[in-house]
Formats: C-alpha cells, sequence, structure tokens
C-alpha cells in the first residue's frame, strides 16, 4: 500500500516556488539572448516558398474536394500531380540534398548552431544546478491518482515504490516546468517566442528532410482521394427553398 507523506512547507518555499521562479526567469532571458544572437533578417529562398505554398494549396484541395464539381476537380488534380509540368511533381535528377545545401550556405550553419547552442547551454546548466541542489526531495503531490505508469516520470530520482505516484519528485518539477511552460511564455513573450523545446527538439529531429519527398507524399495523397459530389443538384434544392418562402 501507498504511504502518504506529509510535505513540508519549507519545501514548498525552498524548493517548489524558487525551481518554478528560476525556470520561468530562464526562459524570458534564453528568449531575449536568442533575439541578440539572431542574425540579420535574411530573404528565404523563393523556390522554398513556393513549395510551401504548393503544399498548402495541395492540402486544401484534398480538403475541399468534395466541395466543386468534379470536372474542376479532375482539371485542379491534373494542375498539380502531372507527370509532365505538375507543381507537385519533381523530377529524379532536381532532387537537392538539404544538408549539402546547409553546408554550402555558411550562414545557415552558424544560425543553426546558435540556437543549438542557445538551447543546450541553458538546459544543461540548470539540470547540474537543480541535480546538485534539489536532488531528493519530494516537492508536490497531484491532487488525483494516477496509475503506476507515471512513476518514473513523476518520482525521477527517488528510488521507493511505496510511495505514492500522485507525489511530484524535484526532478520530475524541473522536466514539468522545462516542456509545461508553453503557454505562459506564449501569454508573456507573444505566440513566437524562442523559449519552446518541444518545437525546437521537433525542428531538429526533422532536419535533414528531404523536400522533393514531402512534394510527393502530398502528390500521392492527392492521386489517391476518390470524388463524391457532396452538393448535388444543389442549386435546384436552392431554387425549391426560395421559390417556397417566396410564395
Amino acid at each position: 500500500m501507498a504511504e502518504d507523506l506529509v510535505l513540508d512547507t519549507a519545501i514548498r518555499d525552498w524548493v517548489l516556488i524558487p525551481l518554478s521562479v528560476v525556470m520561468v526567469l530562464i526562459g524570458v532571458l534564453r528568449y531575449f539572448v536568442s533575439k541578440l544572437m539572431k542574425g540579420s533578417s535574411q530573404v528565404p529562398d523563393p523556390k522554398i516558398v513556393k513549395e510551401g505554398q504548393v503544399i498548402i494549396r495541395a492540402r486544401n484541395l484534398r480538403a475541399g474536394a468534395n466541395y466543386i464539381p468534379a470536372k474542376s476537380f479532375r482539371a485542379r488534380k491534373a494542375y498539380y500531380s502531372n507527370e509532365e509540368n505538375g507543381l507537385l511533381h519533381v523530377p529524379k535528377g532536381q532532387a537537392q540534398n538539404p544538408q549539402a545545401q546547409m553546408f554550402s550556405d555558411p550562414n545557415m550553419a552558424m544560425d543553426m548552431m546558435k540556437k543549438n547552442l542557445s538551447m543546450i547551454i541553458p538546459q544543461t546548466l540548470t539540470f547540474a544546478w537543480v541535480n546538485f541542489f534539489f536532488s531528493g526531495f519530494v516537492a508536490a503531490k497531484i491532487p488525483f491518482p494516477l496509475t503506476q505508469r507515471f512513476r518514473a516520470m513523476l518520482q525521477n530520482g527517488i528510488d521507493l515504490s511505496t510511495v505514492d505516484v500522485s507525489y511530484v519528485s524535484s526532478r520530475s518539477w524541473y522536466f514539468l516546468n522545462l516542456f509545461g511552460l508553453r503557454g505562459l511564455f506564449s501569454l508573456i513573450l507573444g505566440e513566437e517566442n524562442a523559449t519552446d523545446d518541444t518545437q525546437r527538439m521537433m525542428q531538429m529531429s526533422g532536419f535533414g528532410m528531404d523536400p522533393s519527398k514531402t512534394l510527393g507524399a502530398e502528390k500521392d495523397g492527392l492521386d489517391i482521394v476518390q470524388h463524391e459530389w457532396a452538393l448535388p443538384k444543389f442549386e435546384q434544392r436552392a431554387e425549391a427553398v426560395l421559390r417556397k418562402l417566396v410564395k
């Protein structure tokens, strides 16, 4: 049976609150440091912008395919997925290696390195600080029951199987603040802030993706769409309704 613990108020005053305040201040500081390290605004590549707009338009076509006539859908589908000159068709010889493109542009590589440093260095120092000063504390308790699957996530650094899963260790509280303060930073700094670690990790994991593969995947998705006219005889039905209202 899990044991119930009585948390000392000193832990709240000297562990929980300072850790949360420090995480917020570090996030705000990283935002301004990232702005200082950010290079001069560069003009985006027109080809990349065009490919992005084409993908968005193709997705809109797939989403609203059933709300346009079949003839119009076939014409738009051929415009995008034609094997000769379709916008989504990328010849094999024109596919570019994004990693080679990055290494050919030193400014792009430097910006990538600055972004990685602004994320990795503060996280490393903060985690070392938390691990040195606050390791082993039970900092908080979640006011609802949880299953045993949450123990590894909420009780990092505490090797006691008898403690209830709803208790949160100081190290786990650090990780919860690290990945859970996006909404607060959006209110303080705006939607386009530089402190979203989850988004940065996704960008780093997706770095090196071939844009030609994205166009090819969108082309395949558009090819398998089956058109079903969602508004059969809509004009006739609307005319009948209007005539009833006039009468």
